[in-house]
């Protein structure tokens, strides 16, 4: 029960099969077979299904305050009976992504260490390249990070994927219906990362893919935090993670512009030498998984 109300919450969360399955690293087949069973349970209609989309109904909603109690009552029995404080070490040392240093990893660390306040942490943000050098040279255990390499030396497994979006100031209203084509996007002025960012690289890729040899770039930046706060009081463009601007999007300071038949996704792993094994690794990255996302 607890894997079907998981998968039920996730769903919730997307609302689509398609992101729940990538994030649950389950099929589509078995994600809908897993919601239909739910339904045949508990006798009632939790989604309504229409040809792109679905939507929580009133018994879904009030069905997912149910789960979320539930699953947060079988987290409390896993720390208070399977995790004991002493089980765990004093210090935690580990290499991360920029993006994820700044906008995701710190929130779990926080809520981490009010559950187990004896753990201390040194945390090293870095690019992808460097994060895996220091755990080859045996500097820490593990990190996360952009991408992978083939390396067989390091070992890789998929924590979360990311989508680079192109964002801009929620009151720019220049594009009204908030979607362009590609033939737009090489006119409009955008703001870009340094050269030899990794985010860099991989739009870089994806535009090369599309026979889009270069955007109308007028200022640089070298960091999203210093792009965002252009955005905030200019009508200008940028490609951001949708990770850096998910409080911005809540609190309508920037927005979202779809851009027509182009898309760019990236995964985010777990990495660490080949054959490294440990307890508190395998508990640490369940319990990112579990909170990374309050």
């Amino acid at each position: 029960m607890r894997t079907k109300l998981q998968i039920f919450k996730i769903v919730a969360k997307h609302l689509s099969f398609t992101k729940a399955s990538e994030q649950l690293f389950l099929s589509q087949p078995a994600i809908s077979k897993s919601i239909k069973n739910l339904e045949r349970d508990f006798k009632t209609t939790l989604f309504i299904r229409k040809r792109n989309s679905i939507k929580l109904t009133a018994e879904g909603k009030s069905f997912l305050v149910y789960a979320n109690k539930i699953l947060a009552i079988y987290d409390e029995m896993e720390e208070k009976f399977l995790h004991k404080k002493d089980d765990l070490p004093s210090f935690i040392n580990f290499g991360v992504s920029t993006t994820l240093t700044h906008y995701i990893i710190p929130k779990v660390v926080a809520k981490f260490r009010t559950q187990f306040p004896q753990t201390k942490f040194n945390i090293i943000s870095n690019n992808s390249e460097n994060i895996e050098n220091l755990i080859l040279n045996e500097e820490i255990n593990f990190g996360i990070t952009e991408g992978t390499s083939k390396n067989p030396k390091l070992q890789f497994e998929k924590f979360i994927k990311d989508e680079i979006v192109l964002a801009t100031n929620a009151n720019n209203h220049i594009f009204q219906k908030g979607i362009i084509n590609t033939a737009t996007l090489q006119t409009i002025p955008m703001i870009g990362r340094e050269k030899g960012s990794g985010t860099k690289a991989i739009i870089s890729n994806v535009l090369t893919s599309h026979n889009i040899k270069s955007l109308n770039y007028v200022v640089s930046f070298n960091s999203t935090e210093a792009i965002k706060n252009y955005l905030y009081n200019s009508d200008h463009f940028a490609f951001l993670s949708i990770h850096s601007i998910s409080n911005d999007l809540i609190n309508n300071k920037l927005k979202i512009i779809d851009i027509k038949d182009f898309s760019i996704g990236r995964w985010f792993y777990f990495v660490n030498r080949t054959g490294y094994l440990s307890n508190t690794f395998e508990y640490f990255k369940k319990y990112i998984r579990n909170n990374y996302n309050f």
